[in-house]
Formats: structure tokens, C-alpha cells, sequence
């Protein structure tokens, strides 16, 4: 079977689409460029002298790394200039990110979490970046967007997926028929269709939470989480624990073999710890184009209209099966 490489994948769904006007493949060839020069700067970043911390903290309050902040300017300067966007949201800026004077205006909002997992730089660990497209809602004349066009709920992003660096680099995105994973052949380039139309699977050997906050859960979610490590659960058998700490790595993991992903709401975190806009939306996107559900506690993550452009939620994302019976056993939705 011939290699098909995302230039050629996105020209053949483009075809598909008579309407189509070449926007999201431009848009999905400049993220893949922004992450291939990512890739280049993660794998040199011993070398390089580019680890540790730059010194200042993001709009989250999050020390930043040196990575954080070389791959912020990396996809900014990848997209900024494509005519595609109106206005720009950044996990490492506080504020919107406007396009500028001397760039065109375009029909779409971007948001983005530039190196999610950047504490596990030094330790060689799997990080990544997250990605969500939207159309704007402010006026095309208009030109420069507004907080509007960022501000928008799940349900409105035309795209949305994110890039894994690890023994190797993937791209993996949705436009809203199906998820297909790219791996980037470092001979020659390219980034070439690996995994088409994924699914998550509804049976697993895994779960994936950070156990060490176990004390601050909720009695409920601790209950359920414990009848995971016996067969008095929805699979009838003992599960393992698999939690890497960089949201990519672990939602890539349970899209290839189900269970779940979460980092819930505690007493710590009591608004959850992951940003709505540029972790969950995303990945709930994805995961939903999966075959899975995606929820906070209170309904589906998609459905929440945010109100900020930092705002938190808790998140439990994953096969359907585990996140119905988590919103069952945990919320008590339904029951």
C-alpha cells in the first residue's frame, strides 16, 4: 500500500467537500510545520541548553520552561501570517493574542496549549501540543478579532487535535469526520497517515488519574476508582493504573486501548485543573470523533460556554462505556 503523507490526505478530504475552500489544509500544513521545528528543538533541548525554566510564570500561574515559551513563538509565528486568522489564544499568553497591522485577516480563531506536559521535559517524557480551531463570530470587515471569537463553546470548533513528541512525533487531529494519527518520518519530512478513522476500544486493561491526589477526591470518585482494582466494576476485572502527567501522552494512550483519562475537581483544585479552552475542548473533540464521551461532572465538556480564557474544568474523557458509568457511579446522573 502506497504512504500517504497529510498533503496528499488533506487534498483528497478537500475533494470530497465541492464547497471546500483549501482553508483547514493550509491551516493543518502550518501546525504541522510549527511541529516539526518543535520536534527539532525538543530532541536538541539537552544539547541546546534549552531546559529548565525561563524565569517567569504563565497566565495560569505555571513556571515556565525555556521550551514553553520557543515553542509559544514557534506556532505563533507559524500561523500568524496565513491570512486564516483573526485573533489568537495562547496557554503561555494572558491575554488574546492579536495578529498585528501588517498581517490579513481571516475567517478563524486558533487556541493553543504550545508544549502541554513541559514538566517533564527534563525527564525525557512524552509531552506535546494542543490545538483548537474556530470560525469566528465577529464580522470578516472587521478584521481584527475579539475576546468573542475565542470565547466560544466546544461544540463551535471546525478542528481540533494535537501533536505527541515522543520516541516519536505524531499529528493527531479531527475536523469533524474522524480522527486519523500521522507519524513524521524524520528522513524525509514528512508526516504520513499511520492510523485511520480511530476508534476507542470499549474494552481496556487500563485507567489513567493521578492516585496521589486520591485523599482530596470526592468519596464517590474514590469508591469507583478502588472498584477498579478488583473485578466489581464495569469490565469484571482488575485494572492497572497507567499515569504519565502530560494530558497528550495520556489520552493518546486511551485512544489505542480505551479506559479513561481524568484530572478531576479536588479540594484543592476545586475548579479542576486543566484550562477548558486549550486542554479539554480539544481533546474532547477528538475523543468524541472517537467514538467517546468527554464530561466535567456536569453534563459534556463541549457543551460548557466558557467565560474566560483561562478557565479550568475538571475533566473525564474516554471510551463511552467508562465515561457513562463515571457519570453514573460518580455524578449519579441518571441514577
Amino acid at each position: 500500500m502506497a504512504k500517504i503523507n497529510l498533503s496528499r490526505f488533506n487534498f483528497e478530504m478537500q475533494r470530497k467537500f465541492p464547497d471546500a475552500t483549501g482553508d483547514f489544509s493550509e491551516i493543518i500544513n502550518q501546525i504541522a510545520l510549527a511541529a516539526k521545528i518543535v520536534s527539532q528543538e525538543v530532541n536538541r533541548a539537552g544539547i541546546a541548553d534549552i531546559l529548565g525554566y525561563a524565569g517567569d510564570t504563565n497566565s495560569s500561574g505555571d513556571s515556565q520552561k525555556k521550551l514553553d515559551v520557543i515553542a509559544n513563538e514557534i506556532f505563533i509565528n507559524a500561523l500568524d501570517h496565513i491570512g486564516k486568522f483573526c485573533v489568537m489564544g495562547s496557554e503561555e499568553n494572558d491575554e488574546m493574542v492579536l495578529l498585528g497591522q501588517k498581517h490579513p485577516k481571516g475567517r478563524y480563531s486558533i487556541l493553543f496549549d504550545p508544549l502541554d506536559g513541559s514538566s517533564n521535559i527534563e525527564v525525557n517524557v512524552s509531552i506535546g501540543t494542543i490545538f483548537s480551531v474556530m470560525r469566528r463570530v465577529t464580522p470578516l470587515e472587521q478584521g481584527d478579532g475579539t475576546i468573542d471569537d475565542l470565547l466560544q463553546c466546544g461544540r463551535k470548533q471546525v478542528a481540533a487535535g494535537y501533536v505527541l513528541y515522543g520516541s516519536s512525533t505524531m499529528l493527531v487531529f479531527t475536523t469533524g469526520h474522524g480522527v486519523n494519527m500521522f507519524t513524521l518520518d524524520p528522513q524525509i519530512g514528512e508526516f504520513i497517515l499511520t492510523n485511520e478513522n480511530v476508534q476507542i476500544p470499549n474494552t481496556t486493561k487500563y485507567y489513567s488519574i493521578n492516585e496521589g491526589n486520591a485523599l482530596n477526591w470526592s468519596e464517590p470518585l474514590r469508591r469507583y476508582v478502588d472498584g477498579l482494582k478488583t473485578k466489581n466494576n464495569i469490565h469484571g476485572k482488575v485494572l492497572s493504573g497507567r499515569y504519565i502527567g502530560s494530558m497528550v501522552a495520556d489520552v493518546h494512550r486511551t485512544l489505542h486501548y480505551g479506559g479513561f483519562f481524568s484530572y478531576p475537581q479536588d479540594s484543592v483544585n476545586t475548579e479542576g485543573k486543566l484550562r477548558l479552552l486549550y486542554e479539554a475542548n480539544p481533546m474532547a473533540m477528538v475523543v468524541e470523533q472517537a467514538g467517546g464521551r468527554a464530561i466535567w461532572g456536569g453534563g459534556d465538556i463541549l457543551d460548557i460556554v466558557p467565560k474566560s480564557l483561562h478557565q479550568r474544568v475538571p475533566v473525564f474523557l474516554g471510551a463511552k462505556k467508562d465515561i457513562d458509568a463515571i457519570e453514573a457511579q460518580v455524578f449519579g446522573a441518571g441514577g
